[in-house]
Formats: C-alpha cells, structure tokens, sequence
C-alpha cells in the first residue's frame, strides 16, 4: 500500500463514547440549531506524534460523522518557538492521515486585531488590568494550592491609566517582560488558573505570519477561547491537562460579547509505551542529536511513523482501537505494532531479501544458464498478480538458515540434507568451504531440476527458505529499528533519573552487506513490503535508482513480548 492512499474509515459503525453521547444529548436538545462544528488546534512549535493522530481522528471523525465542519486552526501565540515548517509538516500530516479541512484554515493570528479589540473591552469593563510585577513576582504572589495569592499592587490601577499602558504595550514602549496584561478575577480562588492569568505579554519578536506588527502577543488560554467563539466551534475537544483551565475559557467567553460560547469538553492523552509524548521532550531529543531529525523512524512523529513504513490505515486503525475515555491509562506499544501487522499481512506485496547473507554454489547448475520464475505477490490476493525472479548458480541465503549439525525441529538447510528454496527449487547441503578463522564463506549445494515448484511423490521436504540469485539480487542497505527506549514508561520509571538515561542503544541498527529481489527497483518512496520470513519494510526516502535503502517497520511477530515475560 502506498504511502500516498487514503485510510478507510468506516462510518458505519460509528464509535460509542461520552463525548459523542454528550454530542447526541445536545442535538436532541436543540442546542446549536443542529450544528456540529470542531477544530484541531496544534501548536505550530514541533511536528504532530501518535497522541495529535488521536485527536485528529476524533476531531475530524466527529465532524464526518456528524456531518458537520473540522477546522485546522494553528494557535500561533508564542513566535519564540514557531516556525513556519512545523506549519508545513503539521497540513501535510493531516492530510496523509487521509483528512481534509476544505478552505477552514485559520491561524489564530487571524484574529489578532478581535483579540487586542476584546482586551480592551475587559479593562474598560474593569475585568483586566497592566501589571509591572516580574514573571517570578507573580509566580510569588499567585501563593500555592494550600495559600492563597495576593494582589498585585497595580491591581487597582484606574481603566485611564489600564488603557494607556496597554495602548503604550502595543506600541512597542516597553521592553520584554516588563509588563502584562491580566485579568482580575480572584487571588484566593482555589484554582490556581484563576488567579488573575496573564492574558498579554511583551514580546518584540517576529511572527511567522504577521512579521513585526505586533510587540505584544496573547497568551494560549485567552486566545483559544476566543478563537474557538469567532469560528463557531461547538464542541472543543482537549486533553486532560486542560481541565482545570475550563473555568477560564469559561470567565472569558462570559464577559465577552463573542458570536458563541463553545462546550469545552476533556478526554484522556495518549501514553504509549516505550516512548515519550511530550513536545518539549521530542524537541530535546531532535535538538540533543540522540535521534536524526523530527521524521527519525524511532519517534512516535507521524513523520517518523511514516518514513517507518506505517500506514495512514494502521494509525486510524489504533486510534479507532483504543477509543476515547477519561481515564488516562498507558497503551501497549504492541498494540500499534499489532496494526500495522494487520494492515500490511493484507496489503503488502512480498519480496525476498537477505539480510545475513553466505553464499550459495549449486554445483550441478550451469554456469552460464539463469532462468525467469514466477512468484505470487500476495499468497492470498491472485489480484495482486505475479512477480519474476531470476534464478542462476550463485545464490544468497540468510546465515541463519543453514547449519552443519541441527536436531529433527531445525526445518532449514543442514549439510547432507535438502530443503526447499521458495519459489523454486529442493537442494541439498553438500559442501562446505571456510576461511582460515573457520567461518563459513560458501555452500556447495546440488539442486533437483525435477522439484520446480512440487515435491516427487514419496520424497518429503518440509523446511522452506528465502534467497536470492547473486546476478540477479540489487545491493541494499537495510535500517533495523527497534524501540528507542528499554523502560516501558522512561517518563516515570524513576524521579532521580533522566528520561535519556532509558534510551535503546541497540534501536538502530546498519546492515549494509544484503540483497534484495530486482523487482525492488520498481518500488517508490515509501512503498511497503513484506520480506518474506524476515519483517515488514519500506523504501527509505534517502533510496535512490543506484542506493537502496529500506526501514524495518517491524517484525512478523511481537518479539518483545518474549523478552518481557523473561
């Protein structure tokens, strides 16, 4: 399956959870005169990952579903950590997922003259007010959950003196973090996202997408809001962690005189084992070179999952699996693996490839003669058709495929007896020749001209093995990626440790000396395969006609869960 297809989504069979119940309840009611409209909202500060796929899906899913309207809006308040190629990668990962936004793109920018226009409506009101108290002043005042804060002394300023300062802000007056604009509501509230919130801050930076107009920029939690009311949003669906913020995204919406007021609504984050979800994390391990850039096949980036040979079906698939609820709860990593498993089993046409490779010589095959055999490419699809592979007297097999002296359960290639090469030939282990440390560099074979494809009646050959014809096989060089941490939850294993310090150095792995089926070549970037008795594995975006290069995706089985359970 290219990487290019569109996931199907069966909307049939709609998914049951609190938030689509909480969304039939309302239509029942009449609220919202029968609309549905959501959004995704990713910050334009690093590349979506597995637990953004989640959100997507639902966001967008819902909105299918429903035969409502999903907005992709980017919430662009901090330029310090934006950049306009996180914008880039974030439409196109969203729309490889296989949705679409239609012409509802925003940017919370949009709305930055609505927002100025709104802050001065809560200071005329009295609902807001300009503070000089330093970022660590106010963390001081703000008290803890056992105390409540105190007052700024600028709290009392008057609406005259408020206006002035915030138009002087605006201005470019003042230097950074010198002043803020917050709301006053409550310094003994037992919410700590009450006690007057900062709602603008000086910052004299350029933006992605309004250049140096504006010297102050709105704060996260006030401009959502907003932005969500002047979409019409009805339902804005977020993670757990902004519970506590919903009493503010409320006390801003009701002291406004906005188009609407949305529901806000919280589900529970993706945790998936073995990795990390946290951007800031991510970013660190981009920036600190443990991984090779936002698309490294080790990270849970969609980037990385994709240039990983996973599909847009496997993902819609594990987010479908693991549903929604309230409740956070750590996902097995074996469940993803198990998607895509799933997905290429079904999908992926087969090749052969040898990745641990000894050599082959069958003594009793002419040299100078190679025939063309036919290969199924799916063992279940006749509809996938047929593919050639060259057969000659060289040979590769895997290194793992043959030994001198095995017991009755070893099904492979021994010396003194036969097996059979898939899609061709039995042979039989004659000879071997080694090198001067004793390590075996060739197999002198013989082959039976009359077993092509069938067993003589009476004979018995119950092993089969993969190869390649040395003049017919392409060089390759094969990346083998693993899980990038060893601890199942490298955030919360031990408070003393580093999460960096649960890193997988076996997670990457080179192999450079293997051998591929010719039909390779035909193969695009992030085309997938399964090489038989090996793994699934994908065209690497660094491949080329003259360099091939393919990524494990995974293995045929969870092998983890042996190394697990020991």
């Amino acid at each position: 399956m290219s990487h290019t297809e569109s996931p199907v989504i069966n909307s049939e069979s709609k998914p049951n959870n609190f938030i689509r119940r909480k969304i039939d309840d309302d239509l029942a009611a009449g609220k919202n005169n029968g609309k549905v409209a959501t959004r995704f909202p990713p910050e334009p500060n690093g590349y979506l990952h597995i637990g953004h796929a989640k959100s997507i899906c639902l966001n967008f899913g819902i909105a299918r579903d429903y035969q409502g309207t999903c907005n992709l809006r980017f919430d662009d308040t901090n330029p310090v950590k934006e950049d306009v190629d996180f914008v880039d990668a974030i439409q196109g990962d969203v729309k490889w997922l296989g949705f679409s936004w239609d012409d509802r793109l925003f940017y919370a920018s949009n709305y930055f003259d609505q927002l100025y226009a709104y802050a001065i409506e809560l200071i005329k009101a009295g609902k807001a007010y300009v503070d000089d108290l330093s970022a660590q002043q106010i963390r001081e005042y703000r008290g803890t959950l056992k105390q409540a804060g105190k007052n700024s002394p600028h709290r009392e300023r008057s609406v005259e003196e408020n206006l002035d300062l915030f138009t002087r802000m605006k201005a470019g007056e003042f230097a950074d973090g010198s002043k803020v604009l917050r709301a006053k509501i409550d310094m003994a509230s037992p919410n700590m996202n009450m006690r007057d919130p900062t709602l603008y801050r000086v910052r004299k930076v350029h933006h992605h997408q309004t250049g140096n107009d504006w010297s102050i920029y709105p704060m996260y939690d006030y401009t959502h809001c907003i932005s969500d009311a002047i979409e019409g949003i009805t339902h804005s669906l977020c993670t757990l962690e902004f519970e506590d913020h919903r009493p503010l995204y409320d006390w801003v919406l009701e002291q406004l005189d906005v188009p609407c007021h949305p529901q806000q609504i919280e589900f529970a984050r993706l945790s998936l084992e073995y990795t990390v979800m946290s951007k800031r994390k991510l970013t660190q391990l981009v920036d600190d070179k443990h991984v090779d850039g936002w698309d490294d096949p080790r990270l849970p980036t969609i980037a990385g999952l994709r240039r990983r040979g996973y599909t847009p079906q496997s993902i819609v698939n594990f987010c479908e699996r693991i549903g929604i609820s309230k409740a956070d709860n750590m996902v097995e990593m074996a469940m993803l693996e198990d998607c895509i498993r799933t997905d290429l089993n079904d999908n992926a046409a087969r090749k052969m490839a040898v990745l641990n490779p000894v050599k082959i010589t069958l003594s009793n095959y002419a040299d100078d003669k190679e025939e063309i055999l036919n290969a199924p490419n799916h063992p279940q699809k006749e509809q996938m058709g047929k593919r050639e592979i060259g057969f000659s007297q060289v040979l590769y097999i895997d290194r793992d495929d043959f030994r001198e002296e095995a017991n009755s359960k070893y099904k492979r290639l021994v010396l003194g007896k036969e097996v059979r090469l898939r899609n061709a030939y039995v042979i039989r282990a004659d000879e071997v020749i080694k090198d001067e440390s004793g390590n075996i560099t060739e197999i002198i074979c013989s082959y039976d001209p009359d077993t092509l494809g069938k067993n003589p009646e009476g004979r018995k050959v119950k092993g089969v093995i993969h190869w390649v014809s040395a003049r017919h096989a392409v060089p390759a060089q094969v990346n083998v990626y693993d899980r990038l941490f060893t601890h199942p939850n490298p955030d919360g294993a031990k408070e003393d440790k580093e999460f960096t310090e649960y890193l997988n150095p076996e997670s990457f792995q080179l192999l450079e000396n293997c051998y591929i089926e010719k039909s390779i070549l035909t193969a695009a970037h992030g085309d997938a395969f399964q090489f038989e008795r090996e793994g699934y594995f994908c065209i690497d975006k660094a491949s080329s006609s003259k360099s091939i290069i393919v990524n494990r995706t995974v293995t045929l089985r969870d092998t983890w869960a042996k190394i697990e359970k020991k």
